[in-house]
């Protein structure tokens, strides 16, 4: 390999791909404070080992609210570190922050809605489990991979378009 092909070697791909990269990290801290999350809640609610039904479909309502709670907490957490370190929208003007922010829970309502009803749902089907005393976490981390991937796309394209350095 001649010298100058090899631009930028690895210092090259990590600027390339910082984006995808950062998302990848952020997603994981994300992921990790989703999954922390749910096992505290889902341990705290375990007691709350009733069933009800949504559309014919029994549900476990201490996995529903372990769902919903660390959706919550993995929301709060992911709007700030994806607005700053991801894709770089570090204006907190109320008429840039406020859109996104709308923007971002409307994207993260669509792709809760999948995550607080999937994860139950596929317990129900018998992806029920248990890991390290929690139940539902092969669910949970099923349903988290086609989550994160959503939530890339929507953030790209809708959320934070407005507020970055470069635009």
């Amino acid at each position: 390999m001649e010298e100058g092909q090899n631009t930028g070697g690895l210092l090259g791909v990590i600027s390339k791909y910082r984006e995808i990269i950062s998302y990848i990290f952020w997603g994981g801290m994300t992921t990790l404070v989703s999954w922390v999350s749910y096992s505290l809640f889902e341990l705290a609610f375990q007691k709350w080992d009733q069933e009800f039904q949504i559309f014919g479909l029994g549900l476990q309502l201490d996995v529903f609210l372990a769902s919903l709670l660390s959706w919550v907490a993995a929301i709060a957490f992911a709007f700030v570190t994806n607005k700053l370190w991801v894709f770089g929208s570090r204006q907190w003007k109320p008429q840039i922050v406020i859109p996104e922010l709308l923007r971002f829970l409307s994207a993260r309502i669509v792709t809760g809605i999948l995550e607080v009803f999937a994860v139950p749902l596929l317990v129900g089907m018998g992806l029920d489990q248990t890991v390290f005393g929690v139940e539902g976490m092969i669910a949970k981390a099923a349903v988290s991979v086609a989550v994160v991937v959503l939530n890339y796309i929507f953030s790209k394209l809708f959320v934070f378009r407005n507020g970055r350095e470069d635009g």
